[in-house]
């Protein structure tokens, strides 16, 4: 069973920096596509970033753009988001999301989520 595990939320101040872990467990990590989300109180869950099985491409929502950075470390099996220059509307529950494209299916797993709250 293939099992995500997400760390790093917190309280930081406007422009503090903060680093998201996800630990995978129960697949090859190395085939999986890996994605951040986020959901913030009354707002649709949003993707911010994502990254292939490699790490050879991402992709960034523009709202992110520049300030924040999916990297991951197959050995390790993890996936990271490193935020800086961080903003009260990046406030939000932060999902990490794992997908395997099968020849005929996609699969979808998840985390639970982290809370990082960003205020003064």
């Amino acid at each position: 069973q293939v099992q995500l595990v997400e760390s790093g939320g917190g309280l930081v101040q406007p422009g503090g920096s903060l680093r998201l872990s996800c630990v995978v467990s129960g697949f090859t990590f190395s085939r999986l596509v890996m994605n951040w989300y986020r959901q913030a109180p009354g707002k649709e869950r949003e993707l911010v970033a994502t990254i292939t099985g490699t790490g050879g491409s991402t992709n960034y929502a523009d709202s992110i753009k520049g300030r924040f950075t999916i990297s991951r470390d197959n050995a390790k099996n993890t996936v990271f988001l490193q935020m800086n220059s961080l903003r009260p509307e990046d406030t939000a529950v932060y999902y990490c999301s794992a997908q395997y494209f099968a020849p005929d299916n996609i699969y979808d797993y998840w985390g639970q989520g982290t809370q990082v709250t960003v205020s003064s």
